[in-house]
């Protein structure tokens, strides 16, 4: 006998869309449960720079996957992943409804798109090693090492983003098979509806500023200096994160504190553009711009504006 598979509705879209009023409301009417899909919301003491669910949102609808690691903590997509499995079908077997929401395309795909991610434990001496040879020999020359093990990654991670570049040579060099090979993928056990929010992307630039400003306005610069004093080093993974490296400059006083947030801004917009790449990618998507009849609806019949 076929077993009926749970649904799964992901809400995604850009940065400062308005995913979180729409996953609250959609919670509320249909009993569900919000899971994140945001690579820095997961940190503690990361608060106003990765924009999370404020208190009242947090109490309208149960959230998962926010606050659960130290800003020095490893936090692998393969562990986000098993998190979030987790949390989903725990969600569907209380009878409640399983909410993906988020901006982290990698986050998003590898749960919708059923990623099988190699099990290779970093390795801190090999990953310092290769971090070094792109320090002293330039991240082009290390993603050409890459290239020439695995051109299906290489081609699929851009030359400046070392990290990934890392990656992908620590799990080749350990298990000597490219990790292009390594991760295929099955489809997930789930009746999957993604909804894309979006806007112009003029306006989506604009909300975005909006959003920079009201967090710097609320003490962003604050919470960057006090993780620092808490002694968490720029080079890791939450500290170098969008919201947080851009104000290294005016925290160690090279640069005053509009200049940073310029930046910031600046960033946060490569950053908007580069998402819909990975949206569009997504199983099942759908649409929804402002006007969206259901997003009217559906925000509205719980006391949340779209605008907001």
């Amino acid at each position: 006998m076929h077993e009926s598979r749970p649904t799964l509705t992901a809400i995604v879209g850009p940065t400062a869309v308005g995913k979180t009023a729409l996953a609250v409301a959609l919670a509320r009417q249909l009993g569900g449960e919000i899971v994140s899909a945001d690579s820095r919301q997961v940190y503690r003491q990361m608060d106003l720079g990765t924009a999370k669910p404020t208190a009242a949102e947090q109490a309208a609808a149960r959230h998962h996957l926010i606050d659960i690691r130290d800003p020095d903590e490893e936090f692998s997509l393969a562990t986000y992943q098993a998190l979030a499995r987790g949390a989903i079908d725990a969600i569907a077997e209380r009878g409640q409804a399983p909410l993906l929401v988020g901006g982290t395309g990698q986050y998003l795909a590898a749960v919708l798109e059923g990623w099988q991610i190699p099990r290779v434990a970093p390795q801190p001496a090999l990953r310092a090693a290769l971090e070094r040879e792109a320090t002293e020999l330039g991240a082009v020359a290390l993603h050409q090492r890459l290239a020439a093990v695995d051109p299906q990654a290489a081609a699929q991670i851009a030359p400046t983003n070392v990290r990934r570049v890392v990656r992908a040579l620590e799990v080749y060099l350990i298990t000597g098979s490219p990790i292009s090979v390594q991760q295929t993928r099955e489809p997930p056990p789930y009746a999957i509806r993604t909804i894309w929010l979006n806007r112009p992307r003029d306006e989506v630039y604009a909300r975005a500023d909006a959003r920079v400003d009201a967090m710097v306005a609320e003490g962003l610069a604050d919470e960057v200096a006090a993780l620092v004093r808490r002694g968490y080093d720029w080079a890791l993974p939450a500290m170098s994160s969008l919201g947080y490296i851009q104000l290294r400059p005016y925290i160690e006083g090279a640069a005053s504190l509009a200049a940073c947030v310029e930046r910031l801004k600046f960033d946060t917009h490569s950053f908007i553009r580069r998402q819909a790449a990975w949206f569009r990618r997504l199983p099942n998507v759908e649409v929804w711009m402002p006007d969206h009849p259901e997003w009217q609806a559906k925000v509205s019949g719980a006391g949340f504006q779209v605008s907001g």
